[in-house]
């Protein structure tokens, strides 16, 4: 889809982008969800440099519960691919995956998990639980915690004091 012309970042051309980079385009998409009153969690999928999957939540918009920002992104990486194993893929989230989206993470076999915040009451990359490591699984992620926690925090911390506000204000 694209990749790391522009945006500011000077890299060797044989150097690797930062995981910076790559977060503040999943940042980009938690963006998108924030704007459309869906959960703000945004997700890219990055094969040699390139986006080649990339999405936000859309559970409120598809009335589906699977529809998560990962989930989707997998689907498009899927399909640039076009295979289900993205063995040479990196997935970036804004926030660490549930337990659906990190069982769809080494189902697909996914290099490395880089994400932006914990989850503390669902996380599933080492919160309550770390599916993606399980030694018991076929296939376990590298994973990368905290990039840009500050900011992706944020963005989830506004949107949810934003709709307790709401709810307060609707109550005599």
């Amino acid at each position: 889809m694209d990749g790391p012309q522009g945006r500011g970042y000077n890299v060797p051309m044989n150097e690797p982008l930062p995981d910076e980079y790559f977060m503040r385009e999943a940042l980009r998409q938690g963006q998108k969800a924030y704007a459309v009153d869906e959960v703000p969690v945004g997700a890219v999928v990055v094969r040699e440099d390139k986006i080649i999957g990339r999405a936000h939540n859309q559970v409120e918009l598809l009335k589906d519960a699977t529809a998560h920002a990962e989930m989707l992104a997998l689907t498009q990486a899927e399909a640039a691919v076009g295979d289900w194993r993205l063995t040479d893929c990196d997935l970036y989230v804004t926030k660490e995956p549930c337990a659906m989206c990190a069982g769809a993470v080494v189902h697909t076999r996914i290099r490395r998990v880089i994400f932006g915040c914990p989850d503390p009451s669902a996380g599933a990359a080492g919160s309550i639980m770390n599916l993606l490591q399980m030694p018991t699984f076929n296939h376990r992620c590298e994973i990368t915690s905290g990039v840009l926690q500050k900011e992706c925090a944020a963005i989830l911390q506004d949107f949810f004091r934003k709709r307790r506000e709401g709810r307060d204000s609707t109550t005599c």
